[in-house]
């Protein structure tokens, strides 16, 4: 398992071995799979960009629940990026290989962390 996670890292920092699998895909394939990896850093850029605000702006509310949105839009945010250059290279190969592409939860799960989020800010404002 580790080792599989070494080498699934490797590939990116090292595009070029993706480019040695399989054949070459229509290149507007491959260039919506980077316009998608770019929306996804985008977003996670906002999600940190929301925790910094939270937690320098957000003085109102209690130190704990402002603690918590932050940390939480500073994860979402980490892992988002994480998640965008992963899901790239899978993406990447499974069109070079002539496969199905990758599924994944992480829409949903980012999904369900704003609304955890947006529920501990709703509390904490309503609390007061």
């Amino acid at each position: 398992m580790i080792g599989r996670m070494v080498r699934a890292v490797r590939l990116w920092f090292a595009p070029w071995r993706v480019r040695e699998e399989g054949t070459t895909p229509d290149y507007r394939f491959s260039l919506a799979n980077e316009r998608t990896f770019l929306a996804w850093l985008r977003t996670a850029l906002a999600l940190l960009a929301g925790g910094i605000a939270v937690d320098q702006f957000l003085t109102d509310i209690g130190w704990g629940p402002r603690v918590a949105v932050a940390v939480l839009l500073l994860a979402g945010g980490a892992t988002c990026a994480v998640r965008a250059v992963n899901h790239w290279v899978r993406s990447e190969r499974a069109m070079r290989r002539g496969e199905d592409l990758p599924m994944s939860r992480f829409p949903a799960l980012l999904a369900v962390g704003t609304v955890v989020t947006a529920v501990v800010v709703i509390v904490a404002v309503a609390v007061g």
